[in-house]
């Protein structure tokens, strides 16, 4: 500025000379006031790999998010800087990816990854690198220690728990007198946290589970499955099983004239691609979702009601198809973190007590009230019964 003061030889008159000193007065103070440093945060993410279902969304909502977020000035005007890996959906490489984005990339918090198995595979390194964490996955063991009964100090997750997803369930079997079932599950994290939390929340709500099946994840012969357990006269089967299993399933069902005995899915059903990759066959499937998925059906005075029309509204605009569960798991997480953030800066420390203190959070899983007892914040009030209706999600009958 002092160069092109320089140069200027001519008579300048006494406004332009006003204006032209407030312009070089603003360009000092801006100077001297630099934008923030921007917090940084990673995100590890089933991007490709037999969980991508999971994962896209989850990018879609958090590139999204933090758009929105930095545009409206940022936490506390710090541009928050996101940095999203791949886990392919793979344990192991989820694990490398948060030990990368915490010794490499100096992360504040991870949001992620995608999947139960994942989750619980990189939840130590979050631990021992005193980093918070915040899962999109849905097994209680993610932010429950298995032994000691009280959650991980440094892990925190905002899926609702599958045991919330079978009380649930159980709780609306009892409503229809449902009592006789057959269970199966995929044989993944995610599918034998679900088939546990089945068996050990049928006596409490007065179901008998005539038989259970297990199946990989090459499974092809759903049809044989179905029929044995059929055999057994059960009211009800229920599935547990994310990725292209659960609809495979639904088809074998409906092909296999099974439609006298009621189908129920878990709560990884929820997205409405599921229903259209099912071809018509996913017609009366009941299974339990969270507000997120059925933001127009809810009642207008419905606390998520206007949390997920909004989040509905920007997420269809901007990627031309509908929200999912697993999109809403990250909007939460991103969120919760960034309310923290707001009140801790960049205390890694800090930023772990807020999220713990989380408190009447209205998010698109549910309304989210944390503790030190309690790393989710949920209870089976976060889910609504829904069937499949017209090709699209419904109310329950």
């Amino acid at each position: 500025m002092k160069k092109l003061l320089k140069c200027t030889n001519t008579v300048v008159p006494a406004l332009l000379l006003m204006l032209l000193t407030s312009f070089l007065q603003s360009c000092e103070l801006g100077v001297t006031s630099r934008v923030k440093e921007p917090y940084k945060i990673g995100a590890v993410l089933s991007l490709t790999g037999g969980a991508s279902f999971l994962g896209n969304p989850e990018k879609n909502t958090l590139l999204m998010q933090t758009e929105i977020i930095n545009q409206q000035g940022g936490v506390d005007g710090h541009p928050l800087e996101l940095v999203i890996m791949d886990s392919q959906s793979d344990p192991e490489k989820a694990s490398a990816a948060v030990e990368k984005l915490i010794l490499e990339e100096n992360v504040l918090a991870i949001i992620g990854p995608s999947t139960s198995g994942s989750s619980i595979e990189a939840l130590p390194l979050s631990i021992k690198y005193e980093t918070p964490m915040i899962s999109c996955a849905s097994s209680h063991k993610i932010a429950q220690h298995m032994y000691i009964k009280r959650p991980y100090s440094w892990v925190f997750k905002v899926a609702q728990s599958d045991s919330m997803a079978v009380e649930a369930i159980y709780a609306f079997m009892r409503s229809k007198g449902i009592k006789n079932i057959a269970v199966v599950s995929i044989k993944s994290g995610f599918g034998l946290s679900g088939m546990k939390e089945l068996s050990q929340y049928a006596s409490e709500y007065g179901i008998n589970i005539l038989g259970k099946e297990k199946y990989s994840k090459s499974e092809k012969n759903f049809k044989s499955m179905l029929k044995r357990l059929s055999a057994l006269n059960p009211q009800a089967i229920i599935n547990w099983s994310i990725g292209p299993s659960q609809v495979e399933i639904v088809k074998a069902w409906k092909e296999s004239g099974l439609q006298h005995i009621h189908l129920f899915q878990s709560h990884g059903f929820g997205s409405v691609k599921n229903i259209h990759s099912a071809g018509g066959a996913a017609e009366g499937v009941y299974l339990p979702l969270g507000a997120v998925n059925i933001a127009e059906i809810l009642p207008h005075d419905h606390p998520q009601k206007e949390v997920t029309m909004r989040y509905s509204k920007n997420y269809k605009k901007r990627f031309n198809e509908p929200v999912n569960s697993f999109g809403g798991h990250a909007w939460d997480a991103l969120n919760i973190l960034v309310q923290a953030m707001e009140k801790a800066g960049a205390d890694k420390n800090r930023i772990r007590e807020e999220i713990e203190n989380t408190n009447n959070f209205v998010g698109q899983g549910g309304v989210f009230n944390m503790s030190i007892n309690d790393h989710n914040g949920l209870d089976r009030t976060a889910f609504n019964m829904i069937m499949v209706r017209n090709n699209t999600w419904a109310l329950a009958e």
